[in-house]
C-alpha cells in the first residue's frame, strides 16, 4: 500500500505560512497528499523516498491554498438591479430601504421561492466562485426573517456544498432587518429570534456562527448584545456587520464577545481597532460593497496594520450592495481601493479568511496535516492573482485532495 495518494511535482508553492518568506514561497517544490490531507511539502531536492500511488507534474505552475470567501449572502432569490439603477440616479441606500426596497425586497422574493428554485439560483453564484479557485464559502441567511425561510436558506447552503464538492460554513443572520410584522418593535423581534428561531436553527445543526447588522438603519448595539448573549449560551461563535455606514460602536461590540470577525469597518474608530486587536478578531474588508455604494470613507487599514489586526477580504456577494461573484475581483479591488498589497490580499482570501471562519487549524495554508484544498495557477508569481482583472488563471482545484 502506498504511503501517499498523490505527489505534485515541478511546481512552486506560495504556502502563505506566517513568519516565512514573502508569500511563504518555496521554489522548485513538491507537495504530497494522503487521505485528503497534505502529507509532505517542501523543496523537491529534499523529497524523501516514499511510495506514491500517483505522480503529477504541474509543469512549473504555482500552488496556493484554495481560496476562501469568508463573507457572502449567496443564497437568495431575485435581484435588485432596479435599485442599482436608482442609486445611480441619486437615491441613497437609506432612502431605498425606507421606501420598502433594500433588504426587504429580497426577503419577499426569498420567502416566495421554493427550495429547488432557491438552490438553482444560488448554485450559479457558487459555481462562479469555485471556478476561480474557491473551495470554502461562508453563506449567511438573513433574507427570511422568519423561522421557516431562515431554516430553508441554511439548508440550501448545506445542500449546495454536498452537490458541488465545496466546503460551506453557514451563518445565521436572522437579525439583518426588522420584518414588517415587527415594524417599530426591534426589541420584540430580538426576543422572537432568541426564543423561537435561533434555538431551532442550532438544534438542526445549521448555524456555524451567528451574525447581525449593527447600524442606525438596522439594529443598535444593546439589541445585538441580547442576541450575542443568547448565542454564547448556545455555544455558537459570533461575527458582526460593523461600522459600515457610521461608527455605531460595532467593532467594540464584536470584540466584547470575542467575535470571529468584524466586517466592513469603514467608520471604525481607533478604539474599535484596538478592541479588535485585543480580542484577536479578524477584520473582514468588503471592497465590492464599498465600490457599489460609492463609499468615500476608507476602512482604517493603516490602523489595523499598526495594531496587528488580521485582515481578510471577501466578496460580500449579495443582491443589493455587492453583486459580486468573483473573489479574484475582490482581491484586485482591495489592492486598488484599500491599498492592500497583493500579499495581504492573498493572505486575506486564504490564511486570514480561514481565521475569520474559525478554520485556521484545518485550512488556509499549505502545511502538513491540513486539508488538501489546493489551487494550481498558470502564473509567474502569486502577485498576479491581485493584478489581473477578468483573467482566470486557475489550472486545477483540489478539494480534499481530489480534482
Amino acid at each position: 500500500m502506498s504511503d501517499w495518494d498523490l505527489l505534485l511535482t515541478d511546481t512552486h508553492l506560495a504556502t502563505m505560512r506566517s513568519g516565512a518568506a514573502p508569500y511563504g514561497i518555496i521554489a522548485d517544490a513538491a507537495l504530497a497528499i494522503a487521505d485528503g490531507k497534505i502529507a509532505w511539502v517542501g523543496a523537491a531536492a529534499e523529497l524523501p523516498d516514499t511510495r506514491c500511488a500517483r505522480k503529477e507534474s504541474l509543469q512549473g505552475r504555482w500552488l496556493t491554498p484554495a481560496l476562501i470567501d469568508c463573507h457572502t449572502h449567496l443564497v437568495f432569490a431575485g435581484n435588485r438591479a432596479t435599485e442599482f439603477e436608482a442609486r445611480l440616479n441619486g437615491a441613497t441606500y437609506e432612502e431605498i430601504a425606507a421606501s420598502g426596497g433594500g433588504i426587504m425586497s429580497t426577503v419577499r422574493a426569498t420567502r416566495a421561492a421554493s427550495p429547488s428554485t432557491l438552490a438553482k439560483a444560488s448554485e450559479r453564484r457558487l459555481l462562479s466562485l469555485r471556478k476561480e479557485g474557491v473551495a470554502t464559502i461562508e453563506i449567511k441567511s438573513g433574507y427570511g426573517l422568519d423561522l421557516e425561510t431562515e431554516v430553508r436558506m441554511l439548508e440550501v447552503g448545506k445542500a449546495l456544498a454536498k452537490a458541488n464538492d465545496v466546503s460551506v460554513t453557514t451563518t445565521f443572520l436572522g437579525v439583518h432587518a426588522t420584518p414588517p410584522n415587527f415594524k417599530g418593535r426591534n426589541a420584540d423581534y430580538i426576543r422572537f429570534v432568541c426564543e423561537e428561531v435561533l434555538p431551532v436553527v442550532c438544534e438542526k445543526g445549521l448555524a456555524d456562527a451567528v451574525d447581525a447588522y449593527c447600524e442606525g438603519i438596522a439594529f443598535q448595539p444593546e439589541q445585538i448584545r441580547t442576541l450575542f448573549e443568547c448565542a454564547a449560551a448556545l455555544n455558537v461563535p459570533v461575527k458582526l456587520h460593523a461600522d459600515q455606514l457610521s461608527d455605531s460602536g460595532g467593532a467594540e461590540l464584536a470584540a466584547e464577545f470575542n467575535a470571529l470577525s468584524a466586517d466592513h469597518l469603514e467608520y471604525t474608530s481607533d478604539s474599535g481597532v484596538r478592541a479588535l486587536a485585543a480580542a484577536g478578531s479578524v477584520a473582514v474588508l468588503l471592497p465590492g460593497a464599498y465600490l457599489t455604494l460609492r463609499e468615500t470613507r476608507l476602512p482604517p487599514v493603516d490602523s489595523l496594520r499598526e495594531h496587528g489586526v488580521p485582515i481578510a477580504v471577501a466578496t460580500d456577494c449579495n443582491p443589493g450592495t455587492s453583486p459580486l461573484c468573483s473573489l479574484r475581483s475582490a482581491m484586485s479591488l482591495a489592492s486598488t481601493l484599500f491599498r492592500l498589497t497583493p500579499e495581504e490580499c492573498l493572505a486575506g482570501v486564504t490564511s486570514e479568511a480561514a481565521r475569520a471562519l474559525g478554520l485556521s487549524a484545518d485550512r488556509g495554508t499549505l502545511e502538513v496535516g491540513k486539508r488538501a484544498d489546493i489551487a494550481a495557477w498558470d502564473i509567474d508569481h502569486p502577485s498576479e492573482l491581485s493584478y489581473w482583472l477578468g483573467l482566470n488563471q486557475l489550472a486545477a482545484l483540489y478539494v480534499n485532495g481530489r480534482t
